[in-house]
């Protein structure tokens, strides 16, 4: 066994056949299909600097930004927002504590500031310490520098691969914007989505709307052009190297080009087909993943409680995902993973936690200092008031009469009476995991696996899919 820079040790083979030369043979692979000439680097951007879209975009920047004449790297964010008092005075002692985050920034002529800084003689702004390579939703972890671009014209309007890191909330707005400057290009950006949340629309007829669809409703980019990537991603664990797995999610196009290109030592991406599913239960984990938090707070982290809750909530999101898919993908596997790993410890666990303990209140609203939006809350929100339109009626499983969906989601329902009702306190999610006539959750499961609830039109689908694409 050899060790790497990192510390992991890895067989000599695997060394091989994941060396530099590897890297830069999947770089020129990559600008091969895309019909790069020399000289012509691929030009790659995130769009939005919350923790999973910096750490993502630092990661390609470690791995392909060296290679300056192939592939520029760069992220958008936008100007003008300050960092704090406290903040400044915590990255302080981050600074400090790291001699080759020290020693980084006193070649760079950067150190000064952050001393200016937590003197209170200067103020920062999240732009400018994200050229450092420190994200304000993850002081703690410091990433590798970053090119970082305010304006949006500037950061896409030559992009050959747009990563979207931003929260469902803003995907629409931002990306309507960016279609002005796309007008006038012969050919639209792949784009990744990396967004773990939903929308609804009510009107003219219910649907769920999920950030691909919102990227394409705005950009009319080809669909084979905008894919998911999903998995069991804990941001800061995967920039110190944990190793973590995903799946690109998409038409076969670009997904299995580019999950090779993406895939690192640390960090396997495979390519899946079904995108439906696994950005559907990206928002839908959320949901549930608060629900989580709270059981954990109010239970002293029993794992008891929380296995029960676990069972409940994932017969609820298997459920959920059969009215919107025929055939949706198993929760196996890396979306297994990925709801596991939201409950256990994501944001919205935290949340959820936070809550339950009193140390955080609703009234803070679902922007959270430190921690970014917590996208459980408006998915909550949006599944919610979806599944409690009287169109979606279905026949009740054992008695003669047809009921809403949402009356067979029992978890969903309190936490939207928690959450966004708020006429109980967090409490009311253990007093409703303990309702004697609560169903065995395999039942719900079968329910979902007959078929008979399947609502093509809640995803804007007018005939049948294959695998979760649409037809």
């Amino acid at each position: 066994m050899v060790a790497t820079a990192d510390g992991v040790k890895y067989p000599p083979e695997w060394l091989v056949k994941h060396s530099n030369v590897t890297v830069e043979e999947k770089l020129d692979e990559l600008r091969g299909l895309m019909g790069k000439a020399e000289g012509d680097p691929v030009r790659i951007v995130g769009v939005g600097a919350g923790a999973w879209g910096s750490v993502f975009v630092a990661m390609l920047q470690d791995s392909y930004g060296h290679f300056r004449d192939q592939a520029v790297v760069r992220i958008w964010r936008r100007s003008g927002r300050p960092v704090d008092r406290a903040t400044a005075e915590h990255l302080f002692e981050v600074i400090n504590s790291r001699e080759d985050v020290l020693r980084r920034l006193i070649r760079r002529c950067a150190y000064l500031k952050y001393v200016e800084a937590r003197l209170g003689d200067r103020i920062l702004f999240a732009d400018e310490i994200l050229r450092d390579g420190f994200c304000l939703n993850m002081i703690d972890t410091p990433l590798c520098p970053l090119k970082v671009v305010t304006n949006l014209q500037e950061a896409v309007w030559d992009a050959d691969i747009v990563v979207n890191g931003l929260p469902s909330t803003e995907t629409s707005v931002v990306f309507e914007e960016i279609s002005r400057y796309w007008r006038d290009r012969k050919t639209m950006p792949i784009i990744i989505s990396l967004s773990k949340g939903v929308e609804a629309e009510l009107v003219p007829e219910p649907r769920i709307v999920t950030p691909t669809q919102m990227i394409q409703r705005a950009t009319g980019a080809l669909v084979e052009n905008i894919l998911y990537l999903g998995g069991p991603n804990i941001a800061s664990e995967i920039y110190n190297k944990e190793y973590a797995n995903a799946r690109l999610c998409g038409a076969e196009k670009w997904r299995k080009p580019l999950a090779k290109f993406l895939r690192q030592p640390h960090f396997i991406v495979w390519d899946n087909g079904d995108l439906v599913t696994h950005e559907v239960m990206g928002g839908l984990k959320n949901v549930y993943a608060i629900g989580a938090g709270m059981v954990a707070g109010l239970t002293n982290e029993s794992a008891t409680s929380k296995s029960v809750y676990f069972a409940h909530c994932t017969s609820e999101m298997i459920f959920i995902t059969h009215l919107l898919a025929e055939e949706p993908e198993k929760l196996a596997g890396p979306l297994l993973a990925d709801t596991y790993v939201t409950l256990l410890k994501g944001r919205n666990a935290w949340y959820g936690q936070k809550l339950a303990k009193g140390e955080l209140n609703l009234e803070m609203g679902d922007s959270i200092k430190g921690r970014g939006m917590i996208q459980g809350v408006s998915a909550v929100k949006a599944f919610y008031e979806l599944l409690s339109q009287a169109s979606l009626s279905i026949k009740h499983p054992e008695e003669d009469r047809c009921i809403v969906p949402v009356q067979l989601c029992p978890i969903l329902r309190i936490l939207y009476s928690i959450l966004i009702k708020r006429e109980f306190p967090p409490q009311a999610i253990l007093e409703a995991l303990r309702d004697e006539t609560m169903d065995d959750p395999r039942e719900r499961i079968e329910i979902a696996q007959t078929h008979a609830f399947y609502k093509p039109f809640l995803l804007g689908q007018q005939h049948s899919s294959v695998n979760g694409t649409i037809l």
